[in-house]
């Protein structure tokens, strides 16, 4: 849970007090995840806030802190309630935020994604298809519409998929279709786990300010990703960029780049699995800067920023890169499910 800074009040006219150079020392500090918890955790910590265990397991500890005692694990997939967010001691430096689970100790947030259960009512399908997001922990996507077909993936909390037709059951349950962008599959997810997203929704951010006049920072010894009109900040966020891994370097490129291509929703996949490969469906709010893939966009398989760990791309939470998706040019209409054009595109710079 870290939580971005919007540089402006409701209104969108006065700035927020953290300037761009006090945001950079936090995150040179390792302080970015405390200020931010500290300022946020009582206005976006709800009653019903889960996690759900993201990595191969989580270890719960006595008290929020490597160094205290390993009371059990959580495997991959559990869910729990977070009772509260809290700061832990120096280590890890870059990541200091733990969740309290109630009556079982501390689990180290950088391997937890914040969930919420929170079922749907069914609704009709335009013709033209319609984005849609997970809206629980996790939800199976099967071969055709029932839970006795065998699953084709999970897709998780806050992935955003491309929603075709509403079937039913034979004991007349409500299930979506799902296109696959990658694979060009069909597959089906029970409709009260997925909400189609409004219109409104996915309308543009600042739409008055010029796109010559929008910019976006990317600073790779911060990590962090800065978001300026007329060169004055107005959103900064925690990020998380290319590393190092055995078989190669996928640092992100230092450079200028524009916005040309961007996708509400993405099954990104390379790779042998047992070597650093990935296969993921549903990634969230795609922002493509280079022609061979890399972009910002959300991350549901960790909570770890502040520190390099892609494959080049740019991660984000997913509230975060939705901001970024809806404030940069091009627009991608809602009832599409790309847009490419580089005339008018936001200017990046990688740092």
């Amino acid at each position: 849970m870290f939580p971005s800074i919007l540089f402006r009040s409701a209104d969108e006219s006065a700035p927020l007090p953290l300037s761009r150079r006090d945001f950079l020392k936090l995150c040179a500090a390792g302080l970015f995840s405390a200020v931010a918890t500290s300022a946020f955790r009582f206005a976006e910590l709800a009653p019903e806030q889960q996690g759900r265990v993201a990595e191969s397991y989580a270890t719960v500890y006595a008290q929020p802190s490597l160094e205290s005692q390993a009371l059990k694990k959580f495997w991959r997939d559990t869910v729990f309630p977070i009772a509260e967010v809290t700061i832990g001691d120096k280590e890890p430096e870059h990541n200091r935020v733990w969740y309290h689970v109630a009556g079982e100790g501390y689990v180290h947030s950088g391997g937890i994604q914040p969930v919420q259960t929170r079922p749907n009512l069914t609704e009709d399908v335009p013709a033209s298809g319609a984005l849609a997001e997970v809206t629980v922990p996790f939800t199976d996507a099967h071969w055709r519409p029932g839970n006795e077909y065998p699953t084709a993936y999970r897709f998780y909390y806050e992935t955003t998929h491309w929603v075709v037709q509403r079937v039913q059951d034979h004991s007349g349950e409500s299930w979506y279709r799902i296109l696959d962008d990658k694979w060009k599959y069909f597959y089906y997810v029970p409709a009260r786990h997925l909400r189609i997203l409004p219109y409104s929704e996915l309308a543009p951010l600042s739409p008055q300010v010029p796109p010559a006049a929008k910019r976006l920072e990317v600073n790779t010894s911060a990590q962090a990703v800065i978001a300026y009109e007329f060169e004055r900040p107005v959103f900064m966020t925690r990020t998380a960029t290319g590393a190092r891994f055995s078989n190669g370097d996928f640092s992100t490129p230092h450079g200028r780049y524009i916005t040309a291509h961007k996708r509400p929703y993405r099954h990104m996949a390379a790779g042998n699995l047992a070597a650093n490969g990935y296969d993921l469906p549903g990634v969230p709010w795609v922002t493509y800067i280079t022609e061979s893939g890399i972009s910002f966009h959300g991350t549901y398989w960790h909570n770890n920023f502040g520190r390099p760990r892609s494959h080049g791309c740019i991660n984000l939470t997913p509230s975060a890169a939705k901001w970024v998706f809806r404030w940069c040019t091009p627009v991608v209409p809602p009832n599409q499910q790309f847009a490419i054009e580089a005339d008018g595109a936001t200017v990046v710079d990688v740092i």
